[in-house]
């Protein structure tokens, strides 16, 4: 097989199991189970775990003598475990076994990334000489997004007997896949039943503590040769015992098909009646096997991106496991983008800003699960705009972090690992949060042409969101200035200044822009829409006639504060200490963290110029230079190249890449730029979760953001793509290590448009439909058209 299409392992280490285990996930987009041993439990090497999206559930917790409230994505029974041991006809049985038992002699884990296929084979001797053969192959349907399968396989080598197996269904499950959550309740399930069905189903029904969701699953097991199962049914769970006769030349197989379903899904039904019906009628396993590889096929049609190389091979599995967090399947939930995937509980599950850096490429390759992502944002748009009331302002507040509800998630308290303390968690104050949900808004309608999104959901998102924007800048009269105080930017190190009694920062560069922009986009948006919608649209909102202009003097004329030439990431970041980058470096080595080594020294990084990520460097990922340059002259200030050049640079030596976005960002930046160190950057983040480069972050789940942004890197960075109604505009910006690459993408109604980029060419290819031809804007503005059936070459400078 192609390893340009594997993913492997070939041998066992406790210490990495549980990065095999997140990058080892297979899902659908509506479920995902961790690519765990099936043999395993959790405990402190491995940790099994099966998540719905969108299926949450809250619980309050004693932490540190205060009850603090968490919603969490839930942890759902153990579908896949599987017990078995050897039974020698000359002996006694022998241990049950695990990839931790003393005679593990071989290991390997192959994820075929074409196929979505997980495969784990393994070897066990005894003392006697005597061997097992040990195959599992695991599949989380792509066409069936209720199904999952397992088939292992038993050989013996050197004797004769039998294989004892349990079949269990487990769901004396928690939340305990997070270390630094561990004193948190992570007991979200309740109301346990079990049973065994006709055709030997075993079926497990339980709910969630407090949202009360409702969850089905049943697990159809089938031996070869056949046999029936003794069963036993306890409070928590099911199991299904065999004894399968093994010798040579004569192998056993299990297979376990998975039926899950919840009160979450459309139409509602129940649960487990649906899950027991779902999965008795499902075919057997090679159907199952081969319609799964069909559908991933499809997908892989419309997802297609091929990059030579090993940095191809990185971002294949990139998408390979976006397209299983968000797939098709995705556009019938109410789900939004989960930071760390359907892979872990990093995060608590929590949907943050991520889908800024997601978004793009879901635009571009399936513009219907794009929309319905945006439409999770629209349906919580009722609670925004409580929030921003209960804050004293109006309009549209988004929280930082999200999850069912749409209410403020973010923890009120963080635990430091070095210091064992926990600490105020001032985070929400990233209000930028809103900025990036309304400009997901307007690109999304600007790529697609979707203006009935546009004029009607996006336009309430747009229009409450600039409506906070406005009530949220105060006019500074010395200043002749509108300020936005008491935020906090991406950056996240900075959440009060020196000293300060109250939390927050003022004049955030990268807030302040971006707010500028929606407040403008706002004022087009209003005139663009129709008569008729405009005057519902400002009635319903509570504008007035004299509503736009204050919009449009406000997006002129917010504060952005400069230093030694350079933009400052927030006002009165240049008056803050330098910090002894090298002493700090060779004292601790890895300093991604800065904030908690300096917090467990008693001191604080708000003392300091040092930040977590880019943070005021993020207008350049969002904006081209013209684009950004342009920004910056609205408000009344001179940015041009040599301007900009500098703040990178500036900011650049003083960022710790704390967030494996950050590398992402400083990539992108530099790439645009033509920096020497962009592919440094870049291939920092195509390592940060295949290498862990956070230090055991990815076991706790994907980085979906930092892992979508590196595909959107080479589609539409160095590409300098950008899809508008008047067109695709082509703008590359060569980078020497990715020289040629090819991709499909949607545009213009045209599904399956291949572009090709080659040193100094660019060839498109539009398939052949009843669609009119495909207008490509090339550098220089030269515009050129390709009709649907054609392909054609272009050169460029």
């Amino acid at each position: 097989m192609s390893t340009a299409w594997s993913w492997e392992y070939h041998s066992y280490d406790p210490q990495r199991e549980r990065l095999v285990e997140a990058l080892c996930t297979l899902g659908n987009g509506r479920f995902a189970t961790r690519g765990a041993a099936p043999e395993t439990s959790a405990d402190a090497v491995h940790y099994p775990g099966t998540y719905a999206a969108g299926c949450y559930d809250r619980l309050t917790s004693v932490v540190a003598g205060r009850q603090v409230e968490n919603e969490d994505l839930v942890n759902l029974p153990n579908w896949a475990l599987l017990r078995y041991r050897c039974v020698p006809d000359d002996g006694p049985p022998g241990p049950w076994l695990t990839p931790d038992s003393e005679g593990l002699r071989h290991y390997g884990v192959h994820l075929d990334l074409r196929t979505g296929v997980l495969t784990r084979r393994m070897l066990f001797e005894d003392g006697h000489g005597r061997g097992l053969r040990v195959s599992h192959i695991r599949i989380v349907h792509m066409g069936d997004p209720q199904l999952a399968a397992q088939r292992s396989i038993f050989r013996a080598y050197g004797w004769s007997g039998a294989v004892e197996v349990e079949s269990r269904l487990d769901g004396a499950v928690t939340n305990a896949g997070v270390e630094r959550y561990r004193e948190l309740d992570g007991r979200h399930l309740t109301d346990h039943r079990t049973g065994i069905a006709p055709e030997g189903v075993a079926w497990l029904s339980c709910r969630t503590v407090t949202s009360g969701a409702l969850i089905g699953l049943a697990v159809r097991t089938v031996t070869r040769p056949a046999l029936a199962a003794d069963a036993a049914c306890a409070k928590t769970g099911t199991t299904q015992s065999y004894r399968l006769p093994v010798g040579p030349g004569r192998s056993a197989t299990v297979v376990k098909t998975l039926g899950l379903h919840t009160s979450l899904d459309r139409p509602t039904a129940d649960p487990l009646a649906a899950a027991v019906e779902h999965v008795t009628r499902a075919p057997a396993f090679p159907a199952l096997l081969a319609g799964h590889r069909s559908s991933w096929q499809r997908l892989w049609e419309q997802a297609e991106l091929h990059v030579p190389g090993e940095a191809g091979r990185i971002l294949r599995l990139h998408l390979f496991h976006l397209l299983q967090t968000i797939s098709p399947h995705t556009a019938e939930l109410d789900a939004g983008v989960p930071a760390r995937g359907l892979h872990g509980e990093g995060y608590r599950g929590h949907v943050f800003w991520d889908e800024l850096f997601v978004l793009p490429y879901v635009t571009l390759h399936f513009p219907e699960v794009a929309r319905a992502l945006l439409m999770y944002r629209h349906r919580r748009l009722p609670a925004a705009k409580a929030a921003a009331r209960l804050a004293g302002g109006q309009g549209a507040m988004y929280p930082w972090q999200s999850a069912s509800s749409g209410r403020e998630e973010t923890q009120a308290l963080h635990l430091n690992p070095r210091s064992g303390r926990w600490l105020p968690d001032h985070s929400h104050l990233q209000r930028h949060v809103g900025s990036a949900v309304a400009l997901n808004a307007w690109r999304y309608a600007q790529a697609t042409g979707d203006r009935g999104f546009l004029h009607s959901a996006g336009a309430e998102i747009l229009l409450e969101v600039a409506r906070y924007w406005s009530g949220a800048a105060v006019f500074d009269a010395g200043r002749g200035r509108y300020r936005i105080r008491g935020v906090v930017g991406p950056d996240e190190y900075h959440d009060a200044y020196p000293g300060a009694a109250t939390p927050g920062i003022d004049d955030n560069t990268y807030t302040n822009v971006t707010a500028a922009w929606v407040l403008a986009r706002a004022v087009d948006l209003l005139g663009e829409l129709p008569g008729g919608r405009r005057e519902e649209m400002m009635e319903r909102l509570g504008l007035d006639g004299e509503t736009p202009e204050h919009w449009e003097d406000v997006s002129r004329r917010l504060h952005v504060p400069f230093h030694h030439g350079v933009v400052s990431q927030f006002e009165g970041y240049g008056d803050l200490e330098e910090l002894d980058w090298e002493h700090y470096r060779a004292r601790y080595g890895n300093i991604r963290r800065l904030d908690r080594i300096l917090e467990a020294e008693g001191d604080t990084v708000n003392r300091y110029q040092a930040s977590k990520q880019a943070d005021t460097l993020m207008l350049g990922y969002l904006f081209k230079p013209a684009e950004l340059y342009g920004l910056f002259a609205r408000l009344g200030y001179a940015v041009d190249d040599e301007v900009w050049r500098a703040t990178v640079a500036y900011h650049l030596r003083r960022t710790s890449h704390g967030s494996t976005l950050s590398s992402l960002v400083h990539g992108w930046v530099l790439a645009r730029q033509k920096g020497t160190e962009a592919w440094d950057f870049c291939q920092e983040a195509l390592l940060a979760d295949v290498a862990d480069v956070q230090g055991g972050t990815t076991g706790e789940g994907i980085h979906l953001g930092a892992m979508a942004g590196t595909i959107d890197l080479v589609e539409r960075g160095i590409t300098g793509l950008e899809a508008g109604p008047d067109g695709l505009h082509v703008a590359p910006v060569a980078l020497r290590e990715i020289p040629r690459f090819a991709f499909t993408l949607c545009f213009g109604g045209h599904r399956g448009v291949r572009l090709r980029m080659l040193p100094g060419r660019l060839g498109v290819r539009v398939p052949a439909s009843p669609l009119g031809p495909l207008t490509v804007v090339l550098p220089g503005e030269r515009r050129v058209t390709v009709a649907p059936g054609e392909e054609r070459w272009f050169r460029l400078p």
